[in-house]
């Protein structure tokens, strides 16, 4: 299987492997132990490669799907020695994310949008969800960066206000970035602030409009329907927006962030996520089995501090980097 071809700049590259280090290192502490002593690889082997897989946050359902693809390789090939036991490990990960059709993205692209009706350009509507303090202004910040680093023309709007603190973190990655924001007192209508985020930025000829939103997760029914409202009215803006409704998730959470992920696309339409802090943690595994189990594409991942450390998500690159 060849799906592993340079695909990343050797500089990303780095980045993402030093991102990936504390998973990796823990993962193949746990795998060494595991193949101890033993020369092939046999139902004890298999088994123990489940437990570990679970352990590193990957999922139950991806688990047995990736254990099940190994048993098949053992059952054809009759022999497979353990010191080959990572590299099918990369190349049957590989293989089942290859059956979702996302993640293969390598630079941060927009869509083109049809113009609007009079004939001015239609922004591209980013609207970012997610729970407090899973890094959701940050994430908003890098992509400004990135986007106005391939030359778009990026408005932010600080519609997330239920707490005085997000607006300010905004205007911080606003005044670092320099993109103008659009924002309100807090305790404003969020929906207000959104409005007045797409009506500016049709009037600044904007490329991308990002707009943040309050990341409270305590009764679903109140986040389904502020959601919604600011979804309507953003429409009688611009008639399809949003055009992404992006869910960022804390990865150092693990099996926390599956809930999450089904918390959220159950109160509203999630379109992609981003799945953040994985520098920090050894709970990496939590993007493959993400990626497998939610029929919605991995955008982005947070593997550092830096302007440049949140990432478009690879697959390949992210399974090349985990199992290398």
């Amino acid at each position: 299987m060849s799906f592993f071809k340079k695909i990343f700049s050797s500089e990303k590259k780095e980045t993402l492997d030093k991102g990936l280090e504390k998973s990796k290192a823990t993962f193949f502490d746990k795998l060494s132990k595991a193949v101890a002593g033993k020369s092939k690889v046999d139902d004890d082997v298999l088994d123990n490669l489940e437990e570990i897989l679970v352990s590193s946050d990957v999922g139950v359902n991806t688990t047995l799907k990736v254990i099940e693809r190994i048993e098949e390789r053992v059952a054809r090939d009759k022999y497979l020695g353990t010191e080959e036991l990572n590299l099918i490990l990369r190349e049957e990960i590989a293989g089942l994310l290859s059956e979702t059709n996302s993640g293969e993205e390598t630079e941060y692209t927009i869509p083109k949008l049809a113009p609007q009706a009079n004939g001015a350009k239609t922004p591209y509507v980013l609207m970012v969800v997610g729970v407090n303090g899973v890094g959701k202004t940050t994430t908003i910040g890098k992509l400004a960066y990135q986007f106005k680093k391939q030359g778009l023309k990026v408005v932010l709007g600080a519609a997330d206000t239920f707490r005085a603190a997000a607006i300010d973190q905004l205007q911080v990655w606003a005044d670092r970035v320099e993109v103008p924001i659009v924002k309100q007192a807090m305790g404003s209508d969020p929906a207000s602030v959104a409005f007045d985020a797409l009506q500016s930025g049709v009037s600044q000829d904007a490329d991308v409009i990002i707009i943040d939103t309050a990341g409270r997760l305590h009764n679903k029914i109140n986040l389904m329907n502020e959601l919604t409202k600011v979804k309507r009215v953003m429409q009688k803006v611009i008639g399809d927006a949003p055009h992404d409704v992006l869910l960022v998730l804390d990865g150092s959470t693990g099996q926390n962030a599956f809930e999450q992920a089904k918390q959220f696309t159950a109160a509203t339409e999630v379109t992609s996520l981003a799945v953040t802090k994985l520098d920090g943690t050894a709970k990496g595994g939590v993007v493959i089995g993400i990626s497998d189990q939610f029929k919605i594409p991995v955008k982005y991942i947070g593997v550092g501090e830096g302007i440049n450390d949140l990432q478009v998500f690879n697959k390949y690159e992210f399974v090349d980097s985990f199992f290398k």
